[in-house]
């Protein structure tokens, strides 16, 4: 494989149909990328949003391609949707004349709990640790286990560190709920980290309606405040909300090193071999 200054990156986002701050991210740190000149040429491609997953190889001149999901975990996504739409055969596939490497996703590195953490100092700046709960909050699916796990693997990693009196996970969609962080924390102090990779209708509508800090939304998403008004006090208690942790500038670091892991651990001759799909 070819040094990566040469070929192209294609950061793969899932976007929305109903609100553009799904999409934000991704195009922001490619941005970042592209300002780097790390690459000979930088995409975007999302799975609810122009330009599609299936026309952006099309767009593509470079014949090595590196495809990044910008996801926060293994799962449905990174596993069965974006390989079948680029039709791709495993981490390395030839289609189109291309060579075609598909990295892992960025919810893997490791840095996502600094990440995590970084997020609950912002919000929460002056909140005794000994006195607080880090909530960390993931989507969660009946689709794929590993959703939930990588929420889970931030609060075990962090629980480990004693920083927090209490560090716990919650769900969208599976247990424990969002909706039940009142009987699932014991402390005063609740600085509540969704562990996202956008600011998109999960952070800023269901999410708070799960916390009850927002009613039934009824507003756009992107016109939503939740953010500003920190901290929130319910039943006799303070509770913080925090942004996406995808949000991140140092995302883009990220993404870079995600394509550098890549290339050490398949760029040698003792990699896989190659699959063919043809194209």
């Amino acid at each position: 494989m070819i040094d990566k200054r040469s070929s192209a990156l294609i950061l793969v986002g899932h976007g929305s149909t109903l609100n553009p701050d799904s999409s934000a991210p991704t195009f922001q740190h490619a941005d970042e990328i592209i300002r780097r000149d790390a690459f000979a040429e930088v995409h975007c491609a999302f799975w609810k949003e122009e330009p599609s997953l299936r026309e952006v190889l099309y767009m593509v001149e470079s014949d090595q391609v590196y495809v990044v999901p910008n996801f926060i975990s293994e799962g449905y996504f990174t596993e069965t949707v974006i390989p079948r739409e680029l039709e791709l055969g495993g981490p390395i596939s030839h289609r189109m004349g291309k060579t075609i490497g598909y990295c892992d996703p960025v919810g893997n590195d490791p840095r996502m709990m600094d990440l995590v953490l970084r997020g609950a100092r912002r919000v929460a700046p002056d909140v005794p640790a000994d006195q607080a709960c880090l909530l960390v909050v993931g989507h969660g699916t009946s689709l794929n286990e590993k959703s939930a796990q990588a929420t889970l693997r931030q609060v075990t990693q962090i629980r480990r560190k004693g920083w927090y009196a209490e560090v716990a996970a919650a769900y969208m969609e599976e247990a424990p709920f969002i909706a039940d962080w009142r009987k699932n924390t014991s402390q005063h102090y609740v600085i509540v980290v969704p562990f996202f990779i956008a600011d998109g209708l999960h952070s800023y509508q269901d999410i708070p309606v799960l916390l009850g800090i927002e009613p039934e939304a009824s507003v756009a998403a992107s016109r939503q405040e939740v953010f500003r008004r920190n901290p929130y006090r319910l039943d006799g208690r303070e509770l913080y909300y925090a942004k996406a942790i995808g949000s991140e500038p140092s995302m883009a670091d990220v993404i870079l090193d995600t394509v550098d892991r890549f290339l050490q651990k398949y760029s040698s001759e003792a990699a896989p071999r190659t699959s063919e799909v043809e194209g």
